[in-house]
């Protein structure tokens, strides 16, 4: 089996029942608002776009932002912004589970507010990622279930102990939260499209519940209505969560604990407030093997001609590996094909992590 799959999507009207916000202006007047706040590049890879016969390859880079080396930071940081604007008081404790760059991202901004974040991560989170988030105070507790689970004992243990849940998938009777941390991702699809030349023909985004993908397809539906560019959805083929609940009409959760190196994806069940979002608007839902991510790495490692080298992670090298992969591969041309790429095509991908380093 080829180690790249994709489900077309007969995109539908999207009627919002699930409480996403639309006031990007908020959203975006308050990251600039912040000391930390500096636009992310972004970077043209003319040669490789020549290379594969498309017209541009325009990769977004959040390994910059905030110093953190992913994206999540916009995120947590609007999320605890309206927790304390709408309950002040003197003393936080905040609490979520994480794979890596969430749980890095809310203790950095906890820190910087002065107050304590827990940070529960699932079984077999590497040290690194452990030792990353403890670098801003947090505690640290790697527990013995998988993320899905460890999330639910997170969400548990923040109620019993009266502490702030900052999660970015809804749970039962828990949605304005992950909504926040939705919104503050359209602050990258802003910019994004602000720095390009041209409107996108298509825009690639991974997902892991689904909350980034939400934010950026959220801001894109918003800016275009139904002009809205090819939408394809990235996920880790071991933990495919939404592109199996958009083949079986229905809610797909992932059990055991599976692998993969995208360690940011590795989640096994769908964002509720988001999952209608992207399964109306989203073009395709798309399904990748590590070996795709490892190429994309390696990529942004060695770019063509006088192309930007980057750092791009394992989650964030997967959208780029895809894109070349599917171009330059001709056991790939039906999927080529279905995509519409063409010598036209201005292509959007995001680099949503750069390598994680030990140090």
């Amino acid at each position: 089996m080829l180690p790249i799959e994709i489900l077309m999507n007969n995109k539908t009207k999207y009627i919002n029942t699930t409480g996403l916000l639309d006031d990007f202006e908020d959203v975006y007047n308050f990251h600039k608002s912040m000391k930390e706040y500096k636009e992310t590049p972004l970077y043209n890879l003319r040669k490789l776009a020549s290379k594969l016969n498309v017209k541009n390859i325009c990769v977004k880079d959040e390994s910059y932002r905030f110093g953190l080396n992913a994206f999540k930071g916009l995120g947590a940081s609007y999320a605890l912004e309206q927790i304390i604007k709408e309950n002040p008081h003197d003393n936080y404790t905040f609490v979520s589970c994480t794979d890596g760059n969430h749980g890095k991202a809310l203790a950095w901004r906890a820190n910087t507010l002065g107050y304590k974040s827990i940070i529960f991560m699932p079984k077999g989170s590497e040290e690194r990622r452990v030792k990353a988030i403890e670098k801003y105070g947090a505690k640290v507790i790697v527990t013995d279930m998988n993320y899905d689970d460890t999330v639910r004992y997170a969400a548990n243990f923040a109620k019993k102990n009266n502490y702030y849940l900052v999660q970015d998938t809804s749970l039962k009777g828990y949605t304005k939260i992950p909504n926040n941390i939705v919104m503050g991702y359209s602050t990258m699809a802003r910019e994004a499209l602000n720095q390009m030349d041209e409107k996108p023909t298509h825009v690639f985004v991974q997902a892991g519940v689904g909350a980034m993908a939400g934010g950026v397809i959220w801001y894109l539906h918003n800016k275009y209505s139904e002009k809205l560019p090819f939408v394809g959805v990235i996920e880790a083929s071991p933990v495919a969560c939404i592109f199996e609940s958009v083949k079986q009409n229905k809610n797909v959760a992932i059990g055991g604990e599976p692998y993969t190196a995208m360690a940011g994806l590795n989640c096994g069940e769908a964002n509720a407030t988001t999952f209608p979002l992207l399964k109306a608007r989203a073009s395709c839902f798309i399904k990748c093997e590590d070996e795709i991510t490892f190429k994309g790495m390696s990529r942004a490692k060695e770019p063509i001609g006088n192309d930007k080298l980057f750092s791009s992670g394992e989650s964030g090298a997967v959208g780029l590996g895809f894109v070349e992969e599917v171009l330059s591969n001709d056991n790939y041309k039906h999927i080529r094909e279905k995509l519409g790429f063409d010598e036209n095509s201005v292509i959007l991908v995001f680099n949503t992590e750069g390598e994680v380093r030990d140090d």
